[in-house]
This record gives C-alpha cells, sequence and structure tokens, in this order.
C-alpha cells in the first residue's frame, strides 16, 4: 500500500479482507467488543464515554454541533497520545488499513489527521458494515452449496474427521464450544458477530462440497446463520457407529484431558483444577430436568469419586464411572431419538474409518463432477 494516494477509499471485496494487511478498527471499545473484522485491532478515535457524549450531542443539536464536540474532546494531549499510538502500528505495518462503522465521519478523521504527518493510509469504503455484507454474502453463497453432514453418537470424534478432511467446517471451533452442556472452553467465547465472521473467511478458504458437523443452530452462545443452518438441515448425512468403549476413550480425551491440559496451562494446576471440576459439575446440574432428581443424584456421586480419584492417582479413566452412564441413559436415547424423527435416513454409515474414505471419496466425486 505504499503507493497509496491521499484520502484513497478500499472496496471491501472479499480478497481485500484476505489479504495480510493490518485492520486498525477506530471504532470505540464498545463496538469493537461487539464483533470485528477478523484480526483487526482496536485503536479508537473516541473511547466508549466520548462517543456516547457526541451521540447525545448529535441527536439533540445536529451534525455540525457533534463533529465540533468531538474534535474538544479528542485534542491535546489526548489526541497526541492516540496519534503516537496509530504512528507506531503504521510505522510497523505499513501496509495496514483503518476503517469504522460506515467508512465515513471516524476513519475520514483519522485519515487526514494522519496525512497532515506525512502517512498515506487508506480505509475501507462503506467501513464495517460494508465489510460485515460482503462477508455474510459468502455464508449465504456456501449455503447453497452442496454439503455433508457428519452425524453420530456423542464420542464418535465427528469433529476430528472434519479436520481431517479439507472440505471440512469446524463450527465448534469457530464457536469455541464443543457443542454440548460439557462443551464450554475456557477464555471468553466469541460474540455472534466474530463467530459469523470467521466462518465466513473458512468458507471462503475452502471448496465446496463442504463438510460440517451435526449440529444443534445453538452451539455455546452463538448460533449458526439461518442461511446455513436451513441448507445443513436439507443436505444429506453420513452417520459414524462406533462401540460404547471407543466412544468413552473419546469422551475422556477431549472433555477431561483435553480440558484439563486448557486450564492448566491458563490458571495453573491448583486453580485450573477447581475451575475445571466447577464447570463440569455445573454442567451436570443443568440436566437436571431431563436426567431427574435420583439420576443426577448418583452421576454427582460418581463423578465426585472420579474427581478423587483423579486427583490421588492422575488417572483421567476414573471418570469413565459417570461419563458411561451418562451416555448410556441419556445422551444415546437423546440422539437416537432424534435420527429416528429425520426426514431421510443417513446416505451412509459405517465406522469412523468408513465414513471418513466414504466422505472423502463423495467430495472428490462431487469436485471432479463440477469441473467437467
Amino acid at each position: 500500500m505504499s503507493s497509496t494516494r491521499k484520502g484513497e477509499q478500499l472496496v471491501p471485496t472479499l480478497e481485500q479482507l484476505r489479504t495480510p494487511s493490518l485492520l486498525i478498527d477506530v471504532r470505540a471499545p464498545v463496538e469493537f467488543s461487539q464483533g470485528a473484522l477478523p484480526g483487526a485491532i482496536n485503536l479508537p478515535l473516541m473511547d466508549d464515554d466520548e462517543r456516547a457524549q457526541v451521540g447525545t450531542c448529535y441527536r439533540h443539536n445536529g451534525g455540525d454541533a457533534a463533529l465540533r464536540l468531538g474534535h474538544q474532546l479528542v485534542s491535546g494531549a489526548l489526541r497526541e497520545d492516540r496519534m503516537a499510538a496509530w504512528r507506531d502500528v503504521i510505522a510497523r505495518h505499513p501496509d495496514a488499513v483503518i476503517y469504522c462503522a460506515r467508512g465515513g465521519q471516524r476513519s475520514g478523521i483519522v485519515q487526514r489527521w494522519l496525512a497532515e504527518e506525512g502517512l498515506e493510509c487508506p480505509r475501507l469504503k462503506g467501513g464495517f458494515k460494508a465489510a460485515r455484507r460482503t462477508l455474510m454474502t459468502v455464508t449465504e453463497q456456501a449455503a447453497a452449496e452442496p454439503s455433508l453432514v457428519i452425524a453420530g453418537l456423542t464420542g464418535c470424534a465427528k469433529t476430528d474427521m472434519i479436520k481431517a478432511l479439507d472440505g471440512g467446517i469446524d463450527l465448534e471451533g469457530h464457536a469455541h464450544h464443543k457443542g454440548s452442556s460439557f462443551g464450554r472452553q475456557p477464555g471468553q467465547p466469541p460474540s455472534q458477530i466474530d463467530f459469523e465472521h470467521t466462518l465466513s473467511m473458512d468458507l471462503a478458504d475452502r471448496r465446496a462440497p463442504y463438510v460440517f458437523e451435526d449440529e444443534s443452530r445453538r452451539i455455546g452462545s452463538v448460533e449458526i446463520p439461518l442461511a446455513l443452518w436451513q441448507g445443513l438441515c436439507a443436505a444429506p448425512r453420513v452417520l459414524i457407529e462406533m462401540p460404547l468403549a471407543w466412544r468413552l476413550d473419546q469422551i475422556r480425551r477431549d472433555y477431561i484431558d483435553d480440558l484439563w491440559t486448557q486450564y492448566r496451562s491458563a490458571y495453573g494446576p491448583w486453580l485450573g483444577w477447581a475451575l475445571m471440576r466447577r464447570q463440569l459439575v455445573s454442567a451436570l446440574v443443568r440436566l437436571k430436568k431431563r436426567l431427574g432428581s435420583a439420576r443426577l443424584e448418583r452421576l454427582l456421586q460418581l463423578q465426585q469419586q472420579a474427581f478423587e480419584a483423579h486427583a490421588t492417582t492422575g488417572d483421567s479413566q476414573a471418570h469413565d464411572g459417570w461419563l458411561s452412564p451418562l451416555l448410556s441413559e441419556y445422551y444415546d436415547p437423546m440422539y437416537r431419538y432424534q435420527l429416528s424423527r429425520a426426514e431421510q435416513a443417513p446416505a451412509f454409515t459405517g465406522t469412523w474409518e468408513e465414513v471418513l474414505a466414504f466422505v472423502r471419496d463423495a467430495v472428490e466425486q462431487q469436485r471432479h463432477s463440477g469441473d467437467t
């Protein structure tokens, strides 16, 4: 971007959003926290309080008065501090691009201030809203493309299969949640907008047919975009069938071993253990209405014994004592009932390896027929 002209605006096409140029979001922090463009950093022109004051002024006194107030609020040493932050980032990322909500006032002001110091930094035309429309169009177009959905009882390693396929879209990974009551992960989950944006970029970077895991529309704190969800509901399914012992190994790895590694890494062994334990107990308690009081109490006792044994011996296999009945008495019957109500039977049923081979062959055939 070293050849950019003063005041240049870049159309937020998909190719533009794919470039490695750093995106500088000059909106207020509260706007950024609700959702931003993938890979953007927040260096706001105004903080939340300043933005609120300008917004109130605009509603009561109009645009010119609001603009004057904004310049008064961000002036002197405060303006210089923010200029220093922008200068520092642009010095390290000369291809940086700035944007605000609609590509108007705020990004234009920042662009002019930088130009006064000899720094030519382009901005996105139409800002965040235009770029978001571009990304959501990708998802809407992908919803109309051929897809396959991988189904199977809990513990069938469906996510592992998604990751093994070049057309696999890891919805749970984008949601930062494993999809069940026990699927919460350490750290802050993404906003709905951030989830949608990273999903769009993933779809844009892969070639149809796409392969998805069988999910509810809601995954943790986010929802699959409606157009894509409707496409998944209509897509053919393939079904993995694996024995309970095999699935228990997967569940223990995903919901105990991996979770413990994440908590220990994030919080240390003592606090990490306490937080993981609280999460798993709370997840079980949330199933009270479906499990019933007596069964919940039995599973909580088995879970307590498992934690004690795990802490004493370091062997996570002790958790099979409560995971096994949770699968066989709750998750498996519920999932089999959902499968029985499906409008179409699975296109293929087999072991994990058989389904993987089938899906790879089906994807290759679809792509070959699309190329001819």
